[in-house]
């Protein structure tokens, strides 16, 4: 495990917490993680979250703080920044961000005014809620229009999102999403974006592991502003990260603080650093290689199994599985998945007639399975557990068996043992 020496204190200080915990770790080492915006940090990025820079405040930006005492901290986060910029090639990175979310609230803000338009891909349609929809507070401050997928390829159309631009021109304009599995064509919404004069923010949050390994198009050359979580596919502590121009720098850091931040989490930042120092190697690139080409196989043996995957294929780390000519719900076969050893999230599927919380379909993603080593030959294995207990959702002696058969192949690919 991680950090052990500080166990003791926990245990004899809450045990009640130090049982959550333990339970915590077991369901990590015991289930088959699937959900596409979970992975498993390496033992060097939990042991730099859990270390004395949690202690201190640090508001401000190195050199130029509030508080006295920072000049350790200040070490801890020149790295991540400039780790950062090294390995997305950006002038300027802001690594203080609590979560993406809080990234996109600086960006907005960076080039916007309550009431400005943006365009942002629909939530149904794979965006995210900080895109633009009504509950999250992009939707409350601007005026919001959505751009669709392709009602027969559930693809991106570029020449009907460039007619809807030209008709809204928008101020701003979002690409990036939570549940959409293929490239990004970043050139071509530049050239969208410079026909109406709008900014181009890339929320890369899910794909930006796969960026820095170079097997999915970089958005940086061509964006005003990139925001990103670092966990997900880059495998690193859950937190936030903002990409930019040098030109942009001074407002960027602003916004952030004093802006919408106070004081920045310190040991996360120095477990941002470890982060981006990991994702610079080889054997990280050779990793995401693997997330994708496991994606493509394990959403390659469904579909042999007769299951609708949405856009009929994978680029990236996941995918989505359309339930709804088999008439099930994403709900229901989360549920039946998870007593089965798999956990999975429940997801609109493009067009879908079900509320959020019933759904048509569900996620898939690969990166924490591929954490743990595993390869094509165990997505063959692990998509014909999937399609049993879907093919069967209320046959509990299909789930138990299931079940067993799931704790095994977790078994075989210990997790922090």
């Amino acid at each position: 495990m991680f950090n052990e020496n500080l166990f003791p204190y926990l245990e004899k200080t809450d045990p009640e917490i130090m049982d959550a915990m333990r339970c915590e770790l077991a369901r990590q080492q015991g289930q088959l993680e699937l959900i596409a915006s979970e992975n498993f940090a390496s033992r060097a990025v939990l042991a730099a979250l859990s270390n004395p820079m949690q202690n201190k405040y640090a508001e401000g930006y190195p050199g130029k703080r509030y508080y006295g005492g920072c000049e350790c901290v200040d070490r801890a986060e020149e790295l991540a920044r400039e780790r950062a910029k090294a390995l997305f090639g950006a002038q300027h990175a802001n690594v203080q961000p609590h979560c993406g979310t809080g990234a996109n609230i600086t960006a907005y803000l960076v080039f916007l005014k309550p009431g400005d338009t943006i365009m942002g891909l629909s939530l149904s349609h794979g965006g995210h809620l900080s895109h633009g929809h009504p509950v999250n507070f992009s939707g409350s401050f601007f005026n919001v229009v959505h751009y669709e997928v392709d009602r027969e390829t559930k693809t991106l159309d570029y020449d009907a999102i460039e007619k809807q631009a030209l008709a809204e021109r928008p101020k701003l304009f979002v690409a990036g999403a939570s549940a959409y599995c293929r490239v990004w064509d970043f050139k071509r919404l530049r050239e969208i974006c410079d026909s109406i004069g709008a900014i181009l923010m890339v929320d890369m949050a899910h794909f930006a592991g796969l960026v820095a390994a170079k097997i999915h198009p970089d958005p940086v050359p061509y964006a005003d502003i990139v925001t990103s979580t670092t966990h997900k596919t880059l495998r690193g502590p859950r937190g936030g990260l903002i990409l930019c121009p040098e030109k942009y720098q001074k407002e960027v850091d602003k916004i952030n603080f004093p802006g919408t931040q106070g004081g920045p989490f310190m040991h996360v930042i120095a477990a941002k650093a470890v982060c981006f120092k990991e994702a610079m190697s080889e054997e990280f690139r050779a990793y995401q290689r693997q997330v994708v080409a496991n994606a493509k196989k394990l959403s390659g043996v469904l579909m042999a199994r007769g299951f609708d995957v949405v856009t009929g294929g994978t680029d990236t780390h996941l995918f989505l599985v359309d339930l709804s000519k088999r008439g099930l719900t994403g709900k229901d076969a989360e549920k039946a998945l998870e007593r089965a050893g798999m956990t999975v999230n429940k997801n609109t599927v493009p067009f879908d007639g079900k509320s959020p919380f019933v759904t048509s379909g569900f996620r898939v993603g690969t990166p924490a399975l591929t954490s743990r080593g595993m390869k094509e030959r165990e997505m063959e294995e692990l998509g014909a557990l999937m399609a049993s207990v879907l093919e069967d959702l209320t046959n509990e002696k299909t789930i138990l068996r299931t079940r067993e058969a799931a704790g095994a192949l977790a078994k075989r690919f210990p997790l922090y043992a």
